[in-house]
Order: C-alpha cells, then sequence, then structure tokens
C-alpha cells in the first residue's frame, strides 16, 4: 500500500515562494497591498505545490477575516510595547494581520464600560478574536474568542496569561533582605488589578516571614504610572528615616526611584538600593535589577493562543502563567555598617 501523501500547508507554500505566511495569506484572501509580481510568484507556487485542495477545504469552513485585535490601554508605555513585539511575532508565524486598538488613557481604559464596548466592536464586525491587556471585567458582549493578559479578575471562559508576580516578589525581597537591608520602601501597581494585589502580597508576606515588621510609611500606592512613581519616590526618601532599598511594582516606578534619587544627591546604589519589576530594554542600561516576567513572551503566547482558539483545536491550558527570574545587575549593594 503506498503512503499517503501529506497536505501541502500555507507555511509550505511561504517556505517555498521565500515569504511571511501573512503574506501567503494576503494574496488567498484578495488583499491589493501585495506587489503584483510578488502576487503572481507565489499562486505560482501555489500551484506547483497543488494547494487548491486546502484552499477549497479553507473556504468550506466559517468565514474568517484574517485580522486579529489588540485592546491596550496606552501604547506609550515600554510594557505595552514589549507585548506588541510578542504579538507581532506571532502574527508573523501565523495567516492573520493584527489590529491594535487603544484609547491612549490608561485609566479611561480600565472601565468595564470601555473595555465592553471596545471588545464589542472589534468582535462582532472587524475581527475574528481579541487580546485585551489588563481587562477589569471578565464578561464581554460577543461569542468570538477572547484571551486576556494580566486581567483583574479570571473567568473559564476567556483564557488568559499571567506572571507568577507573587513569587517575583519574593525572590526580589529574599535577595533585598540577604544583603542586610531591613527598611525597604515599596512602590505598588494599579489597586484594581491582580497583578498588584499579588505583588504587594509578596512584599508584606516576605517582610512577615523574615520577622520584619510591616509599616504602612513605607508602602506607597502607585498605578503603574511614571508621574505617580515620581511622587511616590519622593514621599519614601524624605521619610525622617527614609528607606535603605526600593522596591518598584515595575520598572518606571523604578525610573522614578532613580530620578528622584539623584535630584536629591543619592547616588545609587552607594545611598540607596533599588529594585524594578518588568525587565524592560531601558533596565539593562540602567544597570537596574529587576524581576523579569517575560512580557514579550506573554505577548507571544497570548496571540498564540487565540489563534488556537479561532482554528478550533483545544487549549491545553485556559490559564498560562509566565514564571519570573531575578536579574541582578548593579543597583542594589549589601548595607554598610
Amino acid at each position: 500500500m503506498g503512503s499517503r501523501k501529506q497536505s501541502v500547508t500555507i507555511q509550505d507554500v511561504a517556505r517555498a515562494a521565500g515569504v511571511s505566511v501573512s503574506t501567503v495569506s494576503r494574496v488567498l484572501n484578495g488583499r491589493v497591498d501585495v506587489a503584483s509580481n510578488t502576487q503572481d510568484h507565489i499562486l505560482e507556487v501555489i500551484d506547483q505545490l497543488g494547494y487548491t485542495s486546502n484552499l477549497a477545504a479553507r473556504s468550506m469552513r466559517s468565514f474568517k477575516k484574517g485580522l486579529l485585535g489588540l485592546i491596550m490601554p496606552d501604547i506609550a508605555y515600554p510594557y505595552a510595547v514589549e507585548i506588541m513585539k510578542g504579538a507581532n511575532r506571532a502574527i508573523s508565524e501565523s495567516e492573520f494581520d493584527l489590529l491594535v486598538y487603544t484609547t491612549g488613557d490608561v485609566k479611561k481604559s480600565g472601565r468595564a464600560t470601555h473595555e465592553v464596548k471596545y471588545v464589542s466592536l472589534l468582535n462582532n464586525s472587524i475581527t475574528d478574536g481579541v487580546v485585551i491587556v489588563a481587562p477589569v471585567t471578565s464578561e464581554f458582549l460577543t461569542d468570538a474568542p477572547i484571551v486576556s493578559i494580566d486581567p483583574v479578575m479570571s473567568n473559564p471562559h476567556y483564557p488568559s496569561v499571567h506572571a507568577t508576580n507573587y513569587q517575583g516578589v519574593v525572590d526580589g525581597m529574599e535577595y533585598l533582605l540577604s544583603l542586610g537591608h531591613r527598611r525597604i520602601g515599596f512602590i505598588s501597581g494599579r489597586s484594581e488589578l491582580e497583578s498588584s494585589n499579588r505583588r504587594l502580597r509578596g512584599y508584606k508576606d516576605s517582610l512577615e516571614k523574615a520577622g520584619i515588621a510591616i509599616q504602612d510609611e513605607l508602602i506607597a500606592a502607585g498605578d503603574y504610572t511614571t508621574e505617580t512613581a515620581l511622587k511616590c519616590a519622593r514621599k519614601l526618601l524624605s521619610l525622617p528615616e527614609r528607606p535603605s532599598a526600593i522596591f518598584a511594582s515595575n520598572d518606571q516606578g523604578a525610573m522614578g526611584v532613580y530620578q528622584i534619587a539623584e535630584e536629591m544627591g543619592l547616588q545609587i546604589p552607594r545611598d540607596l538600593s533599588v529594585m524594578g519589576f518588568d525587565n524592560i530594554p531601558e533596565s539593562k542600561y540602567m544597570g537596574l535589577t529587576t524581576v523579569d516576567q517575560l512580557i514579550s513572551e506573554m505577548g507571544y503566547v497570548a496571540t498564540q493562543m487565540l489563534i488556537k482558539l479561532i482554528n478550533d483545536p483545544p487549549l491545553e491550558e485556559a490559564t498560562y502563567r509566565m514564571k519570573t527570574k531575578l536579574v541582578i545587575r548593579g543597583s542594589c549593594r549589601a548595607v554598610q555598617n
């Protein structure tokens, strides 16, 4: 008995034509944003490989728009840029294009009514599915696939991607404590986000485990923005007995600490140890010790999960937890007696 001939995939066409999968997809969907000579070449490869049977099967499935949505609070922040990098990498390996939708206002997009509106707008008329970053609501008025990154509340109907926020802060605190720090300030994130609350809990639990009393004056309420971080840093560093170290809930907050420390004539790490959370590219150039939550990878995994949902195969996990890791650089030092 002869062996069964394997079906040709869109990846095979892209490889043979020397183009990306998304370019082949645009040609298949009749898009006009591909050069005519490239279109002709791809169609020739399709004919040579016998991809027509796959096209027929594809046309029998439910109609797809070939477009995914990414809803973000604000693309001006490094965190958002890293999410987009990861999503873009997943898109480049797929047959979909990506539409990024943002309000440009973190606080506005945090309201549930706006999130429901944006998801409905995209999923009901424009896209095949949506990845939404840090949603406050867990209920949406659409049957189309949705994957969330760092949601406030998890919903089993909507797969999600999270970092191990609690453990990440515990690891960072253990490092600071090992350096002899006992008076450690903490700048929190947005209070409505699960990630922020887990990071704050990691800070408090670490102090309790070390037998150190939690002092409210050492906890400054941030919201992940640089503007608020500057105020928090000034508050902490203006205390009669300032902290020997400050742990910021994100790298932008740590940058705010750097700025205020410089204004006050403090040198890092000689006078103050600083730790962040995120490991955005800027942190490397600053020499910032931080907790890496693999942001770009979160965007990549979430987009891959969405594509799998659209194409119908079951997901192995409805909740994906990205393991954080401590990245030690030069912004922390041992307490000098």
